[in-house]
Parts: C-alpha cells; structure tokens; sequence
C-alpha cells in the first residue's frame, strides 16, 4: 500500500541532496539551476522526446545513460540549449563536467537537462557558477527548492513522494516536474526527474520508466506541442536494503512499476492542471475498447482538440467536438456504439445525442476538475488522458515568451 510523503520531493529518499542557484540565466533574482545528487552511484533510466529535433542536453544525456549508471542530474531554466549546434553539445557537457567536478563523479555520471528559449546559446559562464553555488548548498532539506528552480512559465512546483513496503524493506520514491506549455508527448514530455532507494537493476529500471511515462507523461496534452527538450529521468541508489529487484515478471517489480506508474501520474497531473492560462483540468477516459492502444489514441486526441478545450473554457456542452476527436484518432470503434459522458450525465448514446440539461452539463463544465468518459462498447480497455481548457490567457503567455 501507497503512502504518500507529506511535503515530499526528489529529496525524500535516502541519500538524494539538492542544491539550487540564482545564476541569472534569463531573469535576475530567480532560481533558475537546480542540482541532483545521489551519495553513492545509482541505477539510471530515462525516456526522451520523439521529436526529430533533439536539443544538446538531450543527446548529451542519452550518451551518458549508455551504461546504466549515474549519479545525479544537473538542470538549468531560461534556455533550451536547442538548435545551438556545436557549442550547445559543449556547453551540455560542460555543465556535467562541472557538476561532476563539485560533487565526486565522472562527468558521464552527470544527467543534463534544459528547459526555455529554443535557438539561444547558454550563458555557460553564469550557468557554471550557479553549478558552484548550488554543489556548495546540496542538502537533503532543498528538494523544495530545486523543483522550484526548474520551473519556467508553471505557476507552481510539481513534487511528490511516496513510502511503501519491498520484501520487507520500507522503500521510497520521490520525484518532481515542470511542465505548463509545449505538452505533447510521444516517448516522454516536459521534464521530470525521480529518485528511489530501492534496488533495481538498470534494465528494469527502464522497462518500468517506459511503463510508467505511456501511463502518464505519454497522457498529457497542453496545446499538441511536443518540445524539442523533453526528458524524464529516474535514479534508483539502493540505500533501502532490499533485494535488488531483477525480474520484470516478480511480484516485486510489480510493486515497484505501480508505485513508479503513480508517482508519475500524480506529476502528470499536475502539469496539465498548470497547463498555460488554464482553468481547469481536463480528464479523458476512454473505456470498453479493443485494445490499449485504441483507448488510449482516442483518449489522446480528445483531451488534445483545441476545439474541446475551447468549448471546456466556455462551458458548452458541445459533444459532438468530442466524437470527432475520437474519429480522427487512429482508434478502431464502431461508431454506432459511442456513448458519451461529461461527469455523470449522459449526452449522447450510440453515436447520437441525447435530450440533456444544459444548465446541469454548463455546471459541470465548470468544475475546478471536468471528467468527460467515452465508452466505445467493443471491448474491454481503458485509458486515461489528461488535458486542460483553452484560454485567451493561453495566447498571451505564449505571444510573448522571449520577452
């Protein structure tokens, strides 16, 4: 059984410190560098963005995940570090070397992301000295802090923690995320990064990353942008004494892969809810399908319409934008069978609409949380995406990002 930390972060396990830095990177006075790191060398895993676009920190952390080790990940705001070329993979690793040098590691031991303006070189001098700054402040008490210092347009940090028991042995999980615009993900999304004193082995490890971001991460859409940044990466130092989990199919990684799976959804959440200018958030489930994937692509691509969004913000009870969502998915149905819900009220049946109270369905889209069910009749699978409305705000955030 799950537990979840009170206040809990990336920090929460044992042996995990963070540091962070003011380093001025796009705004004076603002934490804008945060630094994670292990005591000792850890399994590590990641998933990335599908977009052919890759920026430096993407490559870079890829290479440095080749072994299936690390010990902590370095993390910087106010710039991407894409489509920088070159100097951009240099600057990448320069901000591992330097996190590596003032923590005890190699520099292939180092992750490296970044999050802001794509086709901006990185302020490397001001980026490295917030490297010393933060190094010099690693504590277990900065968790807090160092979700904060990732953040670019969220209006608030994405941190969770969870404690539960492994072959008797009481494990932790914590991790944290930013993520508000440019949502749309396809092997991952936004950044995110989580931390464990469990005992897993790298290969299952990454088997139950990939697991946990289709579940989740992979669910979440904000304005069907899929960033050239995205990056989600998990550490797993062993400090909680159990028996190294090793067996994709024991019941041990069983309870390792739901605690992950929830962790991750928990941040998933939380990035669509602090979607640009958003009001509310939006969950799709899609249920009785085929197959997995089908529930899943028409899940996707309703929570994705813009239209939906927008009639969501407007509290139009307009259906019919949901059904042909589900129609250009991909998904596999029977058209003649879709029944639709938002909340608990039915509006339309088999493919056609219902007779239904306007006043009651407008309240219902009104709610802080707006759940709208498909049911497809032809199967048994489910699935689960999460979006949010369509704002002006939303245009005003993002027609003056750089500035």
């Amino acid at each position: 059984m799950l537990q979840r930390i009170e206040g809990g972060g990336i920090t929460s396990p044992r042996g995990f410190l963070a540091g962070a830095a003011q380093a001025g990177i796009k705004h004076l006075g603002r934490y804008d560098l945060a630094l994670v790191v292990s005591t000792v060398p850890a399994s590590a895993a990641g998933v990335f963005t599908a977009n052919r676009v890759q920026a430096a920190p993407v490559l870079v952390s890829k290479e440095h995940l080749a072994g299936g080790k690390a010990r902590g990940f370095v993390v910087n705001s106010g710039c991407a570090n894409a489509c920088t070329g070159n100097k951009g993979l240099e600057d990448a690793r320069a901000m591992a070397g330097e996190a590596a040098r003032n923590t005890g590691c190699g520099p292939g031991e180092m992750l490296v992301a970044s999050t802001g303006v794509i086709g901006v070189p990185l302020p490397l001098d001001r980026v490295l000295s917030g490297i010393r700054q933060a190094a010099a402040g690693l504590a277990a008490e900065n968790g807090g802090l160092a979700a904060r210092a990732i953040m670019t347009t969220d209006t608030f940090p994405k941190e969770i923690a969870v404690r539960f028991t492994l072959k008797g042995k009481t494990v932790t999980i914590g991790g944290m995320a930013k993520g508000a615009g440019m949502i749309h993900p396809d092997m991952a999304t936004l950044l995110g990064f989580i931390g464990t004193d469990a005992a897993v082995t790298p290969r299952c490890l990454q088997v139950a990353l990939k697991y946990a971001a289709d579940r989740s991460f992979n669910m979440v859409t904000v304005d069907r942008d899929t960033s050239t940044n995205d990056s989600v990466f998990a550490l797993a130092n062993g400090l909680a004494g159990n028996d190294p989990v090793d067996d994709e199919h024991s019941e041990e990684y069983g309870l390792f892969q739901e605690a992950l799976t929830a962790i991750c959804v928990e941040l998933a959440r939380m990035v669509a809810r602090d979607g640009e200018g958003a009001t509310r958030l939006v969950e799709v489930r899609v249920v009785n399908a085929p197959t997995e994937a089908d529930a899943r692509a028409g899940a996707r691509s309703i929570a994705a319409s813009n239209l939906v969004k927008a009639a969501i913000f407007g509290r139009d009870a307009n259906w019919g934008r949901i059904v042909c969502a589900l129609g250009y998915s991909g998904a596999v149905f029977d058209p003649g069978l879709v029944d639709v819900y938002l909340g608990d009220l039915q509006v339309a049946k088999n493919g056609c609409g219902l007779a239904f109270d306007e006043e009651r369905a407008a309240a219902i889209l009104a709610g802080d949380t707006v759940a709208i069910r498909v049911d497809l009749k032809q199967g048994g699978a489910s699935a689960v995406a999460w979006g949010c409305d369509l704002t002006y705000d939303y245009v005003k955030i993002n027609g003056a990002y750089r500035t």
